[in-house]
C-alpha cells in the first residue's frame, strides 16, 4: 500500500484521577491497581461533556499537523466499542463537529480495541485503491461511561480519549508495509456488554441486574491477548519482508502492562523499544494506539524512515498488526 500517515492528533479529558483517587469511590488501591495493570492514573468525561467532540479534536490536531482541513478529507472513518447513539453512531457527530461539506462520506467501524488497527487497514485499502484522496481515521472511546463503578476489576482498567491520523498517497518511501488481521469468534463472551443491542434492549430488568455495563473475563483475555498480538505482528512483518528486530517502535495496545511486558519478551523486543503510556491514560480502547502514537511523534523521538508496528487485540475477538515506515 503507498499510503502514508500524514499527521497525527489526540485528546485527553482535563479530568484527571489517581488511583487514590479512585480508591475513595471503590474498594482498592493504589498498589492493588499499579501491580496488576501498571496503571497510576487516567483521564475521564465530565458529566456534561459530549464524547465525540473528543473525536473533533483530535481530528484536527492531525488535520493540522498534516497541513490539511475537512474540505480535502476524502473519507472519515471512527472506531469506536460504544457509539454516541446506536443510530446513526458516531462518525456523522465528529462530521458535523469538523464542519465538513455534505458530500463527505463518514462511518463506524467496530473490531473491539483492535478497531483503530483494523481502520488503518480498510482506509488504507481505500486510498491505495484510489476510490478516496485521503482518510481521516479516528479512534475515540468513553467508555467511563459503560463500567459498572462498583466492580473493581473492571472500573480501575479504562480511561476516555482520543486519537487520529490523516492517511495520504504517498509518493515517498513512507508507507504501510504489511497488515495481518484475524478474529475468534470462540472468544467473543470475553469481553461484552450484554444489553442494548437487538437481541437484548435495555429494560428494567436489565438494569437492575447490572448487565447494562462492561463485563470482562481478566485471566481470559490475558492468556489470549499475547499470543494474537504475537502472530499478527510476526506475520504483518513477514508480509513487509522485515523481523521484529527491524522495528524501530512498537505500538501495541495499551490494555495491561503486564501484557505489553510479556509480548516483549515473546519477541525479544527491549522494553525501551515499546511505546507504553498506560500508566498516564489507562486502557483507551481503540484510542489507545494513535494516543501514543501522537505522543511519540510530538516528542521528537520519531524520526523519517522509522518502523512502526501497531498492534492489537480486542472485543469479538478481533486481532491484529499493521507495520508502517514513517
Amino acid at each position: 500500500m503507498r499510503v502514508r500517515i500524514a499527521g497525527t492528533g489526540s485528546y485527553l479529558p482535563a479530568t484527571c484521577v489517581s488511583n487514590a483517587e479512585l480508591s475513595q469511590r471503590v474498594d482498592t488501591s493504589d498498589e492493588w491497581i499499579q501491580s496488576r495493570t501498571g496503571i497510576r492514573e487516567r483521564r475521564l468525561l465530565g458529566p456534561d461533556d459530549v464524547p465525540s467532540q473528543m473525536g473533533v479534536s483530535a481530528a484536527q490536531a492531525a488535520l493540522a499537523a498534516a497541513g490539511s482541513s475537512p474540505a480535502e478529507v476524502g473519507l472519515l472513518m471512527v472506531a469506536s466499542n460504544v457509539l454516541e447513539q446506536p443510530v446513526p453512531g458516531t462518525a456523522p457527530f465528529i462530521a458535523q463537529g469538523l464542519g465538513f461539506p455534505d458530500d463527505v462520506p463518514f462511518m463506524d467501524i467496530m473490531a473491539g480495541c483492535s478497531g483503530f488497527v483494523f481502520g488503518m487497514a480498510v482506509a488504507g485499502a481505500l486510498v491505495a485503491g484510489g476510490l478516496v484522496r485521503s482518510a481521516l481515521l479516528v479512534g475515540t472511546e468513553a467508555l467511563s461511561r459503560f463500567v459498572d463503578w462498583q466492580d473493581r476489576t473492571t472500573c480501575v482498567l479504562f480511561g476516555d480519549g482520543a486519537g487520529a491520523v490523516l492517511l495520504e498517497h504517498s509518493t515517498g518511501e513512507e508507507s504501510i508495509l504489511g497488515v495481518s488481521l484475524h478474529g475468534d469468534p470462540a472468544k467473543a463472551h470475553l469481553l461484552r456488554v450484554e444489553v442494548g443491542g437487538v437481541r437484548t434492549p435495555v429494560d428494567e430488568i436489565a438494569v437492575r441486574a447490572r448487565r447494562h455495563f462492561l463485563k470482562m473475563e481478566g485471566e481470559g483475555v490475558f492468556r489470549s491477548a499475547v499470543h494474537m498480538m504475537e502472530r499478527s505482528s510476526r506475520e504483518a512483518l513477514a508480509q513487509a519482508g522485515l523481523s521484529a528486530d527491524d522495528v524501530d517502535w512498537w505500538i501495541p495496545h495499551q490494555a495491561n502492562l503486564r501484557i505489553i511486558d510479556a509480548l516483549a519478551r515473546r519477541l525479544q523486543i527491549p522494553r525501551e523499544r515499546m511505546v507504553i503510556n498506560i500508566d498516564r491514560v489507562a486502557n483507551t480502547s481503540t484510542a489507545s494506539i494513535p494516543i501514543a502514537l501522537d505522543e511519540l511523534a510530538r516528542s521528537g523521538r520519531l524520526q523519517s524512515g522509522d518502523i512502526l508496528a501497531l498492534t492489537a487485540f480486542g472485543a469479538g475477538a478481533s486481532y491484529g498488526t499493521v507495520i508502517v515506515r514513517w
